[in-house]
């Protein structure tokens, strides 16, 4: 299981920052319908550490802290109310995380799946924006699939990946760190500029980088995910039962917009924890200070992303990755179709990336606008230092299908695609069929979102004439996906599609957060 939060970038024409809360509350409001509320936060546990504590709080970003009251000076209403939380019927959670409408795809157990519901967020956003915009006279709202302000702000996409709760986590931080620091060469985004940390002056002559999000990491692990930004996150939110699985959070990421980066970005971290579950650890490319490295390898204009080793020397993020890849070659290949298509695509995109890096525009966010930017550059004789060229980068990021720069690449077949636009019709409406868990969840909103009195991605509970049904959506992790679809679609009220759901139940749930 596989998943993506995305936080998106709010602009709201006449609207100051402080506004920003409540007008990223109306367009999580104004998500089409059906959907549904009663998101469960009892049973979410943000502050619990993998390493065996729960930490008293969690680290708050102060630009973020300025906007917590309204303009008028009052406090926002209830958190559930601010947050207003949305269930969608293809399984997706929608709202309001600190003043950025955020759309987390359905949990999906194929990366064509992911990429499709992920693609789909982009939809739901920009109608929701549509809506804000004739409610309020056309007063422009625009929204961008993007990680940074530009004023020292950083929102996050992060991703989940269920793996298996006895790999030691020091093993996965020793063998996660040198990927995630290197995996910007083809998973970055792409950023004009640099964003340097309070009492850190931003390095010279850095015109543009590889990551959005590198500048934001300051340590290397910790539950934190708001301020203080570690490169692994630590979060022991399980989502599923306790005793066999760990939710791996990852907040390290950039959004994407082509479709290759995030099918290489997740498919490749997806096989490096496969990896590691076998026993597997890399050996000979530890670094000597991945929080320094990663924004190195970022900046570097040079395009050779090299950094320190821990044992003394440099090597090449190139090199680093391909340690990754001969792996995966060695011990998951045959793993499933869908394996070797990620094994295959990821030693052609390291291939380019060793020859001639900026020839993967067809491929790669970071090089798409780079060539964007370039051309726009020449064309309008512009140095690098031109605050123009951030409005470049981010109209590159925006999910109106007339403005966004990314689309129009895509309507001019510029880009290489994994899904159809039709498979991403379907992925609004629809839960992936790769997913039974999403596909309760989907299906129960659809047919009964006024019944469900509340809601989290492992259970559900459904209200029948006054009587509350709980379902244990976890437990039908390993059920066919067609047959739970066909039979839940028959059922005629709450009572049968609970009756559906507990025949391809295996196990109630256990210890599990959420």
């Amino acid at each position: 299981m596989i998943g993506i939060e995305t936080e998106y970038g709010i602009y709201v024409e006449g609207k100051g920052a402080q506004d920003l809360v409540a007008e990223s509350t109306q367009l999580v409001k104004l998500c089409p319908s059906p959907a549904a509320s009663g998101w469960d936060y009892g049973r979410e546990a943000p502050r619990r550490d993998v390493r065996g504590f729960t930490v008293d709080h969690l680290s708050v970003d102060p630009y973020d802290a300025q906007f917590e009251q309204t303009s008028s000076g009052r406090p926002h209403s209830t958190d559930v109310e601010v947050r207003s939380d949305r269930a969608l019927p293809n399984g997706a959670r929608y709202y309001n995380d600190h003043g950025h409408p955020e759309y987390s795809t359905p949990e999906c157990g194929s990366l064509r799946d992911l990429v499709a519901h992920d693609r789909a967020g982009e939809r739901v956003l920009f109608e929701c924006a549509r809506r804000r915009m004739a409610r309020n006279g056309g007063a422009l709202v625009a929204l961008y699939k993007n990680n940074t302000d530009f004023h020292g702000a950083s929102y996050g996409t992060h991703e989940s990946y269920q793996i298996r709760r006895d790999l030691p986590f020091d093993d996965l931080l020793r063998g996660i760190l040198p990927f995630f620091v290197t995996r910007q060469i083809f998973a970055g985004a792409g950023k004009v500029g640099v964003e340097s940390q309070p009492g850190s002056p931003a390095p010279a002559g850095v015109h543009y980088q590889l990551s959005q999000r590198a500048d934001f990491f300051t340590t290397l692990a910790s539950v934190d995910t708001l301020y203080n930004r570690p490169i692994v996150n630590t979060r022991d939110e399980p989502h599923a039962d306790a005793r066999r699985y760990r939710r791996f959070h990852v907040i390290c990421g950039d959004a994407n917009m082509c479709e290759m980066a995030t099918f290489l970005k997740t498919g490749t971290t997806s096989l490096v924890l496969r990896l590691m579950e076998t026993g597997w650890l890399p050996t000979g490319i530890d670094l000597r200070d991945p929080v320094a490295a990663i924004k190195q390898i970022s900046r570097d204009r040079s395009l050779k992303w090299n950094a320190e080793r821990l044992d003394g020397g440099t090597i090449g993020a190139v090199e680093i990755q391909r340690a990754y890849l001969a792996a995966a070659k060695a011990q998951l290949s045959g793993l499933s179709a869908e394996a070797d298509t990620v094994i295959a695509e990821w030693e052609k995109v390291l291939d380019g990336l060793g020859t001639d890096p900026l020839a993967l525009s067809d491929t790669l966010d970071w090089a798409a606008k780079r060539s964007i930017i370039e051309e726009y550059r020449d064309a309008e004789g512009l140095e690098w230092g031109d605050p123009v060229l951030q409005s470049v980068d981010l109209e590159y990021h925006n999910v109106d299908p007339e403005a966004g720069l990314y689309y129009g690449l895509e309507q001019a077949g510029e880009v290489r695609r994994v899904v159809t636009d039709a498979e991403i019709g379907h992925a609004l409406v629809a839960p992936p069929l790769s997913s039974p868990r999403a596909t309760v969840r989907g299906i129960a909103v659809r047919k009964f979102a006024d019944r469900v009195k509340s809601i989290t991605w492992s259970r559900l509970v459904l209200n029948d004439g006054g009587q509350s049904i709980t379902l244990p959506v976890s437990a039908v992790a390993d059920a066919d996906g067609p047959i739970l679809t066909d039979e839940l679609n028959a059922a005629q009220n709450p009572a049968q599609f609970a009756s559906a759901v507990m025949r391809h139940a295996t196990e109630a749930e256990s210890g599990d957060y959420v």
